[in-house]
């Protein structure tokens, strides 16, 4: 099963660049079963740009979270903390094997209407 989720195109671009290998969620998506991450790149790109495997995902207190994964948090330190702001807990999604797409697609390629808040279900 694959999941859409909205990223940030600062934050797409370094993942399919290889350095930022977490990728941080204060919610996820709660269906097993879920093996890949489609990438809509958000406002300016507005188009789905590649997607990643699922390494494995962490759910745990932010520090420890930062602690585990900083070297490859693709984000600073105090940006990290501010999106985590009263979060008891938070997910790092672990990208593996990155698939960029030779030509970036829009959501009607999914028969999609609108961008996900968070994420969407694919199937």
């Amino acid at each position: 099963m694959k999941v859409l989720l909205s990223i940030k195109p600062e934050f797409a671009l370094k993942i399919f660049e290889g350095t930022k290998r977490y990728e941080y969620r204060r919610s996820i998506f709660k269906r097993g079963g879920v093996r890949k991450i489609v990438v809509y790149a958000s406002d300016p790109i507005k188009k789905i740009v590649g997607e990643f495997e699922i390494g494995g995902i962490l759910h745990e207190e932010p520090q420890s979270l930062w602690d585990k994964t900083k070297i490859h948090a693709g984000i600073s330190k105090d940006r990290f903390f501010e999106y985590f702001r009263d979060k008891p807990k938070g997910y790092a999604i672990e990208v593996k094997a990155i698939q960029i797409y030779d030509m970036p697609v829009t959501l009607r390629h999914f028969l999609i209407a609108s961008p996900p808040q968070s994420f969407r279900y694919l199937g």
